[in-house]
């Protein structure tokens, strides 16, 4: 398959040191990576932030400025930045997500982006629909993120698979933006249930499916369930979160894994009191599931395990896109999920390094080469 494609958005090349602190330094390189904030803005904020409060201080201010020269992307992902790191249970976190869908839509506005309602039980999961930019529609592809992500993150890599000829869907999953904000639908592993209503909504079949961070579990989960998907694509994997500690489990250590569930809850609530970036890890999970203690959340960081995975039932074409770097997942769930496909049509495992500055979690850093790895993929196993 041959394909063209001009588009609107640049990904740079390079994991810069923004910032010392890697908490910080990843949520800069995020941004800037794909495509929409300035480079000179991220330099001032390394040396401006030195703590959450000076965070939320600094990406205000540079949206408030974004708005003033509007600048309405770089505008919508400060107030996205601002937003990330205050607690879960903030009403100011709720005022700043709501700017970020406004000022992303302002920037957007001229854009063909369809964005419906897809039922879901009693409720909705917003979806945003791009159609293919060219005479022949290649196929659709599929794209959802992981345990907080709002799908607006991945419109550039969105914009570029439309750009190269196939039909884009992307939707938030329960747990998600504005399923949670807006829905009160908490995070669920069982990813099939919102992938057959997202199907069935938009009668596919044939597609190609892209998870992206957290993502690349329930990419799996999904596809181990849903024959309608020919092609995974995972943009980062977790095989088993029981298998490797998280930045919680570190600093709990041993009360982490046993069962003194009051001793540890006790331990996570002291966490939450000292603030930094422990208390935003037990908050932002709280919310998601929904629940009233932080023990409770380990009990959803297990579930997200190798049997509750299914890796032997997925028989679909898979790629798996790993940063061999990656501070999020130590490496070695890569080669571990790569060999648990024991079933699946074809599998393409491919690690980026430090030589191609793909090197971290979700390719940061290298944005426009993953996406060029992806779409000769689709094109190779569709063919």
């Amino acid at each position: 398959m041959n394909y063209e494609r001009k588009s609107k958005f640049e990904f740079p090349v390079q994991y810069h040191k923004f910032h010392k602190d890697q908490i910080f330094n990843f949520q800069l390189n995020r941004w800037y990576s794909l495509g929409y904030t300035r480079f000179e803005d991220m330099i001032e904020a390394g040396q401006r932030v030195k703590s959450f409060k000076d965070w939320k201080t600094e990406m205000l201010r540079l949206a408030k400025k974004a708005v003033a020269e509007e600048r309405f992307v770089s505008a919508a992902f400060y107030f996205r930045a601002a937003e990330f790191y205050i607690l879960a249970d903030s009403a100011e976190k709720n005022s700043l997500y709501d700017k970020f869908r406004e000022y992303f839509d302002r920037a957007f506005e001229k854009d063909e982006i369809e964005r419906l309602n897809v039922p879901y039980g009693k409720s909705f999961l917003p979806a945003m629909r791009i159609p293919a930019k060219s005479r022949m529609n290649h196929g659709t592809i599929v794209v959802h993120g992981g345990f907080d992500s709002f799908i607006e993150e991945f419109y550039s890599m969105m914009l570029f698979f439309s750009e190269s000829g196939y039909e884009v869907i992307g939707f938030e999953g329960p747990g998600q933006g504005a399923v949670r904000r807006k829905h009160g639908i908490a995070f669920d592993y069982k990813w099939e249930k919102p992938a057959k209503a997202v199907l069935d909504y938009f009668n596919l079949n044939d597609v190609t499916w892209l998870g992206i961070s957290m993502g690349g579990y329930l990419c799996f989960r999904t596809a181990a369930f849903e024959p309608r998907i020919a092609r995974v694509i995972a943009s980062s994997v977790a095989f088993d979160y029981s298998k490797f500690h998280n930045i919680v489990a570190e600093k709990l250590g041993k009360f982490f894994f046993t069962h003194l569930r009051k001793i540890s809850n006790y331990k996570m609530k002291k966490m939450l009191e000292s603030g930094g970036m422990a208390a935003w890890t037990i908050s932002n999970l709280m919310y998601i599931a929904d629940v009233k203690e932080p023990i409770e959340t380990t009990d959803m960081m297990l579930q997200l395990n190798e049997k509750n995975l299914h890796s032997d039932l997925v028989k679909q074409d898979v790629l798996i896109l790993t940063g061999r770097e990656d501070h999020f997942i130590p490496f070695k769930m890569h080669n571990m999920q790569v060999r648990a496909l024991t079933n699946a049509r074809s599998v393409t495992a491919r690690v980026f390094t430090k030589e191609k500055q793909a090197q971290n979690h979700c390719q940061i850093g290298n944005i426009g080469l993953a996406l060029d790895v992806m779409l000769k993929w689709i094109s190779d196993v569709s063919s």
